[in-house]
């Protein structure tokens, strides 16, 4: 009798995440809608892009904190770094391992020395939003990122110095704040390209 009522409710948990992520595959985050409604056709007549598949778009967004000395320090300080990226994110991290000992920095094999996660999809696209609506305005002193920071392939890195900025942080986290590197990787290796679609999507470059 035990194991049908741990089955039943076994069935009714996956029955009940089987239609949250029905729901959630649903709704069309706000900046994907904004990129296919204006953005997209914005982008075609400002570079002469005839084909919409040629047409600069969101990729992937990684996310990476290293730990370095922190790990050594206290070491769950990964812990509660993989739980803050986990609630900032609404996806949960990978936490990197040294893979050879090297005695002059302390580094042990097997050690962790980073945190990563890489967002696709909707979660690219909500997290996209809060980054350039809700974080970046919420930085101290904020004068804009650097317009100039694409790699030869079009991709942008902006670095965040504390975690805090983000209002997922909760007060528990804030014991141990930390810096995150941001990547985002776009379709084209066009700089100019890639920097007007992040600029549509709100990116707040600094002007010269």
């Amino acid at each position: 009798m035990e194991l049908v009522s741990v089955l039943v409710v076994n069935l009714a948990k996956l029955f009940n995440s089987i239609i949250f992520y029905t729901i959630m595959k649903a709704v069309v985050p706000r900046l994907k809608e904004q990129y296919d409604k204006t953005i997209a056709p914005e982008l075609m007549k400002e570079f002469g892009v005839e084909n919409l598949l040629a047409v600069p778009r969101l990729k992937k967004i990684t996310l990476n904190v290293g730990v370095g000395k922190m790990a050594y320090k206290d070491a769950k300080i990964i812990d509660k770094i993989v739980e803050n990226i986990s609630v900032i994110t609404g996806q949960k991290p990978f936490v990197a391992k040294a893979k050879k000992s090297i005695a002059a920095f302390k580094l042990r094999e097997g050690q962790p020395v980073g945190v990563a996660v890489t967002l696709r999809g909707p979660r690219m696209y909500e997290f996209m939003d809060r980054l350039v609506n809700v974080a970046l305005p919420r930085v101290r002193d904020f004068r804009g990122l650097n317009p100039d920071s694409f790699d030869d392939e079009g991709n942008y890195s902006l670095g965040i110095k504390e975690h805090s900025v983000f209002p997922e942080a909760t007060v528990e986290s804030l014991d141990a704040i930390h810096g995150l590197q941001i990547n985002i990787t776009v379709s084209t290796h066009d700089a100019d390209m890639a920097r007007a679609l992040l600029k549509k999507f709100g990116m707040p470059f600094s002007t010269k």
